[in-house]
């Protein structure tokens, strides 16, 4: 929820109004989905997915260190997610285990577009920006850089966290921490496999002409510990057919149409407007209700036959 009053300045502004535009663009099962936007005189507000189980922050706390094949498969979902968002030329420049969350299922859902640069392909960035502990050494000098290999080496950040349970570089303050970051170097625990501190050598290098890309990631060793490695692609708004259940669509029907006491309660879903909003990738009041009824079967872990049984106890909604 936005105040309209609390919204005055430029760059507020324009960081509301980038993230929402990007927010729209991406569908991808390891990103936050946007469900609505309903504006009010006084308010902004942005109805999104939630994630039940928090902050990738305080389940690392939680955990004190994530097993290694516990964490390879976080790691594939961060880098799907991650992987997605490059393909549409948008870097976030702020990864961090804060902006990660869990959803019902302890699947990672990516947060917080507010920093986030969109740009063509190639095209170097210049504003630092994000949290200094994830920062890429390149960004901290001051010199131009590419948000993807950025976004990299957070991720690189990210996953030593993961494994280690404190971060390669930290200290209170900023200049040291800084100078940390530029030489590179970072204590490597002997509780760690070889493979999981090549893969984060590959990733934290320096010079980010070295730096590990995401098909270097995907190859390695240590990234297919996990199995089945089944990273999802995400669909690219407009030239992805967005797909729809038509049982989904029934339940919704079958809603509109049902006996239920209070008039007040009943909601008209025309099924063929619903399903040209889906299409159009809209953000309505219906589509969100689709979305809404689809991952409630999904946490469920309903299946069609069961999800249909829902008709014959639609009265109690």
């Amino acid at each position: 929820m936005l105040k309209k009053s609390k919204i005055t300045d430029i760059h507020d502004i324009e960081r509301i109004a980038r993230e929402i535009h990007i927010l729209k663009l991406i569908r991808h099962p390891n990103i936050i989905q946007l469900y609505e936007i309903i504006e009010t005189p006084h308010s902004l507000y942005l109805i999104m997915e939630f994630a039940s189980n928090g902050e990738l922050f305080d389940f690392i706390v939680k955990k004190v260190r994530v097993p290694e094949r516990e964490a390879c498969k976080l790691f594939q979902q961060i880098i799907s997610g991650v992987e997605y968002i490059h393909t549409l030329n948008i870097s976030h420049r702020d990864l961090k285990p804060e902006n990660l969350l869990l959803d019902a299922n302890f699947n990672i859902k990516i947060v917080d577009f507010g920093l986030s640069n969109t740009s063509s392909s190639g095209q170097l960035l210049k504003t630092a920006c994000g949290s200094p502990c994830y920062a890429a050494p390149e960004m901290i000098a001051g010199h131009k850089y590419s948000g993807d290999l950025a976004d990299i080496w957070s991720c690189g950040v990210i996953l030593y966290a993961l494994l280690c349970g404190f971060l390669p570089f930290e200290d209170p303050e900023t200049t040291k921490l800084y100078q940390k970051i530029l030489k590179g170097k970072f204590a490597t625990p002997d509780f760690i496999s070889n493979d999981a501190l090549d893969l984060i050598s590959c990733i934290l290098t320096k010079d980010p002409n070295l730096r590990y890309r995401i098909k270097h990631i995907k190859q390695h060793r240590w990234f297919n510990l996990h199995q089945p490695l089944c990273l999802e692609r995400g669909i690219l708004v407009g030239y992805d057919q967005i797909p729809h259940d038509p049982v989904l669509l029934d339940l919704l029907e079958e809603l509109s149409l049902s006996d239920l006491r209070d008039e007040k309660l009943r909601i008209n879903f025309d099924r063929a407007y619903i399903l040209r909003c889906l299409e159009a990738n809209k953000h309505t009041y219906e589509t969100t209700c689709y979305y809404l009824l689809e991952r409630h079967m999904q946490e469920m872990n309903m299946n069609v036959k069961e999800l249909q049984s829902v008709n014959e106890s639609i009265e109690t909604v």
